[in-house]
């Protein structure tokens, strides 16, 4: 688990909680009786020819087009499983930490997580998650604040 390694190296207090496998954000909420609005995914979108990292709360959905034009792209689409697969080579499908920087990547956070004490997120498989204080995932991950979710229904 290359996160709770640069964890441990960072020096920030977290939690490892094990539950039984889950493959949503949504469930894993569900699973460790948390609020969706706590539980990070992280999303990989290809703007353009380059991989970028968004996270967002379980519960939202990524509006392709604001984000786009945020980040001044012709084109933006979610990436596909293989090219996933080969960038978090460490990690099970599904189940990436919301830690672009790990993996060469810009991280891009949805302001609408910006305001919460902690986070919750997957930590490289499906029975494992990390939770930690929101100050200090902001200091580590260094992401870009942006606006570019709606709610799901």
């Amino acid at each position: 688990m290359a996160v709770c390694e640069f964890l441990k190296e960072a020096g920030v207090k977290y939690e490892v909680l094990e539950h039984k496998p889950v493959f949503t954000a949504q469930r894993m909420a569900a699973v460790e009786h948390e609020s969706g609005k706590f539980v990070a995914k992280p999303v990989i979108v290809k703007a353009d020819d380059k991989f970028v990292m968004c996270v967002l709360a379980a519960c939202n959905k990524i509006d392709l087009q604001s984000l786009k034009k945020q980040l001044s792209a012709k084109k933006a689409q979610l990436a596909a499983e293989d090219e996933i697969a080969q960038i978090f080579d460490d990690c099970e499908i599904g189940a990436e930490p919301p830690f672009g920087s790990l993996y060469d990547l810009q991280t891009i956070m949805d302001k609408a997580l910006q305001a919460d004490d902690h986070i919750l997120f997957q930590a490289g498989s499906h029975n494992k998650a990390v939770r930690m204080a929101m100050k200090d995932y902001i200091k580590l991950a260094k992401p870009k604040v942006m606006e570019f979710t709606y709610q799901s229904s």
